[in-house]
């Protein structure tokens, strides 16, 4: 929230620069958001994705002149809008302005990862459910939040979401009404029942389908599976996540089959030594669907307990280990994005029951992001002239000082041969000239 000072005229100039930018008008008639009659559309989104700036609710805030408060949730709750198309079309407006700042050689990636959306003292939400928190080990009310988001390594940018809920019956606490099955609200009660971990592929592949370039997608250990790693490959794209210390997954290494304990303690008796950054990174392969896919593992202590490890995989072999340890933590970028919509952004701070007006919440606490990503880039980034800035920072070479009066001495021959000097004129203004340098000089040129 520090990325823009809270006062008025920093926040709406901040929204009309990001409006322009991503063409917001056009966006919003995309996602079917339109309005035959009365206020335009645009100075409705400007009021409530400004409101939050303010530290106000849709229902404390102050009421516009030009229209009600009951205009902008009828906006919101409206069952036609493509909330979801309307957070990736804006994600790719801002990708393609960022990659204007950006060097092309730059690795970028997608980010997937789920955070608990509470609703604990509900009792008519719409879709609401029993979910597990892996943080507390224990159920809560609410929903999960799945979140596909965009990297370069220093922008984190939201993509796409889904409100997941639950298809266990037990687990069901909400009410799950019938609507109709052609329409937009039932693929995303659909999809909200579905397997989170297939959700996420969908996500994925609505983001390549829109033309997101990024060869390599992170999640952490909740998601990775040899399945996950196989059907991103599939997709031309590279996984890279971190292993569960598990015995119920498999694979080969050197003929027999093992898991990431069992390999550890066989890395552990080997020669192999450990390096600084890592302990070791062997190459096994894993068995999907009868198709044999090779991984490379990389084994690092684990922060604080140099007793403890953990196992990140990928199937890109040709990154360095060091190169697979940066790129996974980039993936603390989406954690961050959690912490800041909870914190600042009122993320699962909402009266609405409907599970559409959820949807519309989501879709405006990840816009606001935007909004925040968009001026931390521009006001404290360096990096806003591309090659320049690498070309200005990069240290000039150290010039060997022999070398460079060696090469002075040649070039004043070459002059005195092409103005037709005699030889011996040179040779008294070459002795006169190394008279006067140090010893040490001297010794360096005759080496030269």
């Amino acid at each position: 929230m520090s990325t823009i000072q809270q006062n008025a005229a920093n926040i709406h100039q901040s929204f009309h620069h990001f409006s322009k930018l991503v063409h917001l008008p056009a966006i919003l008639r995309r996602a079917n958001i339109t309005k035959t009659r009365g206020v335009r559309v645009a100075v409705l989104f400007e009021w409530l994705l400004t409101t939050i700036f303010n530290r106000y609710s849709i229902y404390r805030a102050e009421e516009s002149a030009g229209f009600s408060k009951r205009t902008a949730r009828n906006c919101l709750n409206n069952v036609h809008t493509n909330w979801q198309r309307l957070v990736l079309l804006i994600g790719i407006q801002l990708i393609e302005y960022i990659q204007n700042f950006t060097d092309a050689r730059r690795r970028q990636a997608l980010i997937i990862d789920d955070s608990l959306f509470k609703r604990e003292f509900s009792k008519k939400t719409e879709l609401l459910a029993r979910v597990f928190d892996h943080d507390q080990k224990r159920y809560f009310r609410g929903f999960r939040t799945l979140t596909l988001g965009w990297s370069d390594g220093n922008t984190f940018l939201p993509l796409q979401f889904a409100l997941m809920s639950t298809r266990n019956i037990k687990n069901q606490l909400g009410r799950f009404k019938s609507v109709d099955c052609r329409s937009l609200s039932a693929r995303c009660r659909a999809q909200a029942t579905r397997k989170m971990s297939d959700v996420a592929l969908e996500l994925v592949d609505e983001a390549i389908a829109s033309g997101i370039k990024a060869k390599y997608v992170l999640f952490d250990s909740w998601y990775s599976s040899p399945r996950m790693f196989s059907e991103l490959l599939k997709r031309h794209r590279d996984g890279i996540g971190m292993l569960k210390k598990t015995k119920k997954v498999y694979f080969r290494y050197r003929g027999r089959e093992m898991d990431v304990k069992r390999l550890y303690s066989i890395l552990r008796r080997s020669k192999w030594s450990t390096k600084t950054t890592y302990l070791y990174s062997p190459i096994v392969t894993f068995e999907v669907d009868g198709q044999t896919m090779p991984m490379k593992l990389v084994y690092v202590t684990k922060r604080g307990q140099s007793d403890q490890y953990l196992v990140l995989a990928t199937t890109k072999l040709s990154l360095k280990p060091d190169e697979i340890i940066q790129m996974y933590g980039r993936r603390w970028q989406i954690e961050c994005f959690f912490k800041v919509a909870k914190q600042y952004l009122q993320f699962d701070q909402t009266q609405i029951q409907s599970y559409d007006g959820l949807c519309d919440h989501l879709a405006m606490v990840l816009m606001r992001y935007d909004i925040l990503a968009l001026a931390a880039r521009e006001n404290k980034d360096e990096r806003t002239l591309g090659d320049l800035f690498y070309d200005y920072g990069r240290p000039m070479p150290d010039n060997d000082v022999a070398k460079a009066l060696n090469w002075l001495l040649e070039t004043i021959t070459g002059l005195g041969k092409k103005f037709a000097m005699e030889a011996a004129v040179l040779d008294a203004i070459f002795d006169e000239f190394i008279k006067a340098l140090p010893s040490s000089l001297v010794k360096l040129l005759d080496k030269a």
